[in-house]
């Protein structure tokens, strides 16, 4: 393929949302989450469940960008460790429900603090307009992978 013919935009905007979203998961696992044990997938699907409360396990999924059989793994050891719990929904015995025990709530209201430190690092040197004009483009990109 000749190189011509490439998008560099294209190649260079994911390249760099690629490193970006790499940095900072590498960072906060290392700075924050590890001092719970927690990977980026758990601590996300625990951070859904503080945020929005009881989830479906698809919907806990969804929202992750992982598959219900992985979803089901982090949320066993999420269980092990009682930051969670799960729930046969009463009327469709399919559907399992998962809500944030008080020790989730509590570990996440201890580690979130620290968490939003490098959410805030992430933006640094930004102006106020460019988070808000970053904050738009973002959401276009991602709406564009939902429709393709």
């Amino acid at each position: 393929m000749p190189v011509e013919s490439l998008n560099l935009e294209a190649i260079s905007i994911a390249t760099n949302l690629y490193r970006s979203a790499q940095k900072l998961r590498v960072k906060m696992e290392t700075e924050v989450l590890s001092s719970y044990n927690l990977s980026w997938t758990a601590f996300s699907i625990l951070y859904d469940l503080w945020v929005w409360g009881a989830l479906e396990t698809r919907k806990i999924a969804e929202l992750s960008g992982i598959s219900t059989a992985t979803a089901s793994n982090v949320i066993k050891t999420l269980e092990k460790k009682s930051f969670c719990r799960k729930s046969i929904d009463t009327r469709d015995r399919r559907l399992v429900f998962v809500s944030i025990t008080d020790s989730g709530k509590q570990a996440i209201e201890e580690l979130y603090p620290e968490f939003h430190k490098g959410e805030t690092a992430l933006i640094a040197g930004l102006t106020k307009d460019e988070q808000k004009t970053l904050t738009e483009l973002l959401r276009k990109v991602a709406d564009n992978l939902h429709t393709t």
